[in-house]
């Protein structure tokens, strides 16, 4: 059974976290080669439509800079891309790859996401009282140097309620993140089929 953390949210993430269409400048200094990344077949089977992939595009995307989960850690790389996946109907996502200097470097970034989404739920909360967020734990994977999925489900007392799939991955010096989002709550999340498509993220970085 995952473990299941309550709290009350900061904003509605499903939204800010999963904002599609930003294209940023090749940041300077960023590596030449992106890693590997996810394709739209890659994505959680949407039962009504496709997904759609972008492209892979240098940079963190400007609405991570306010999303509660992320934002902490990810922005001011430099040698980072994402790729954002759409679907005709409510479900996105998107992935971000950062390569790190060094092994050390690596290992400290994936801590510290880890460590920012485990709390999101009470930053959610203390920032905005209309809004109730609970976390799910769905536990690590054993791929590369491992994954950890979660799960962040965010009501609003307006009656708005998403929920959102995380996961942070690590191989070797280049550390990833799978954000999915989409309205509806913990019994619409498709964990298994988000499992697999982390897996499938890790294992095409390299």
């Amino acid at each position: 059974m995952p473990n299941h953390t309550r709290a009350r949210p900061l904003t509605v993430l499903a939204a800010a976290g999963l904002a599609l269409g930003s294209v940023l400048a090749v940041p300077a200094g960023a590596a030449t080669k992106a890693p590997g990344f996810l394709s739209a077949a890659d994505l959680p089977p949407h039962p009504t439509s496709s997904w759609t992939a972008g492209r892979v595009t240098a940079g963190v995307p400007e609405e991570v800079e306010v999303d509660s989960c992320l934002s902490m850690a990810l922005p001011g790389h430099d040698s980072s891309w994402h790729r954002d996946f759409r679907t005709d109907v409510d479900a996105s996502a998107r992935q971000i790859t950062v390569v790190l200097p060094d092994i050390r470097s690596a290992k400290g970034l994936a801590a510290r996401l880890n460590q920012d989404i485990r709390s999101c739920p009470a930053w959610i909360e203390q920032n905005d009282p209309e809004i109730d967020a609970a976390l799910e734990d769905y536990g690590s994977l054993p791929v590369e140097e491992s994954a950890h999925v979660y799960g962040l489900h965010t009501e609003a007392s307006w009656g708005a309620t998403d929920i959102r799939l995380l996961s942070v991955g690590r191989d070797g010096r280049t550390v990833t993140v799978v954000d999915w989002g989409q309205l509806g709550d913990f019994d619409d999340a498709p964990v298994k089929a988000f499992k697999k498509t982390t897996t499938t993220a890790v294992t095409k970085l390299h």
